[in-house]
């Protein structure tokens, strides 16, 4: 298998993570990324955690995490499109207490800042650590790339064990935009010295995915429980249902030389 610098493309099933749903199979061909960049929260950390604070917060009511969750996306696109910035974890306090007075729920804005704490401190889902180990030793070269603040994501990486694994870190919290904005993904491969097809995202997000695609990256989507790919956007290069299938699809692929 070449890994070097020449480009190379592979061959792949772009298929749905259950492939009942799937009429066909698609055969598709990409080039070899230089450098894979992992979207951190739920893609490689586990959210169940998460889902019992901001649920204790929202009364024991762990059903409106989802709600919380695509509340602090919201506005945080609300933000970047009118050119503010606040750190992804002050939109997240800030969209906690929005869901929970919507629901009719006293929540203080000391309880919202120590519930959406908890995402400082989720392991990693029980795959990651060995894939990421995987695709090191085959010469891929790993980039952790987060709406996470630099700080917190630091410490995400650090207590989930997985840290040392990257070869970089990089939040957007540097460019002042949320992904999925087109500026991000730009940002990033400079930053990494690369073309954006030369870029690989890999992600539990449609709408990072989407992104990342329409910034001109490849991408790989991971089918966590609940997520989905956007419709209008292009499929992905890579559909699994987690971090080592696709690792071992990075990996096994026969390489050719264009």
């Amino acid at each position: 298998m070449a890994v070097g610098e020449e480009e190379v493309i592979a061959p792949s099933l772009v298929v749905n993570a259950n492939p009942a749903d799937s009429a066909e199979f698609t055969t598709v061909y990409f080039q070899r990324p230089k450098v894979l960049f992992f979207d951190v929260n739920e893609t490689l950390l586990d959210l169940n955690m998460m889902k019992k604070s901001i649920g204790g917060a929202l009364g024991d009511h762990p059903e409106l995490m989802s709600l919380w969750f695509t509340t602090m996306l919201q506005y945080s696109l609300v933000t970047t499109v009118a050119n503010q910035y606040h750190d992804f974890g002050k939109i997240g306090a800030a969209a906690l207490m929005m869901v929970a007075h919507k629901n009719g729920i006293d929540i203080t804005d000391k309880q919202a800042k120590d519930a959406v704490a908890a995402i400082l401190s989720l392991p990693a889902h029980p795959e990651v650590k060995e894939a990421l180990l995987l695709l090191k030793k085959e010469g891929y070269k790993l980039v952790a790339f987060t709406n996470s603040s630099n700080k917190a994501v630091e410490t995400q990486l650090k207590y989930a064990g997985i840290h040392d694994l990257f070869n970089d870190v990089l939040s957007i919290e540097d460019v002042g935009k949320f992904k999925p904005h087109t500026d991000t993904y730009n940002w990033a491969a400079r930053k990494m010295g690369l073309k954006p097809n030369e870029c690989m995202l890999i992600a539990a997000h449609g709408w990072d995915v989407a992104g990342a695609n329409w910034a001109g990256w490849q991408t790989a989507f991971v089918s966590r429980p609940g997520q989905q790919l956007f419709p209008l956007a292009n499929l992905p290069e890579i559909n699994e249902e987690n971090i080592l299938s696709v690792a071992q699809k990075l990996i096994s692929l026969p390489f050719q030389q264009l």
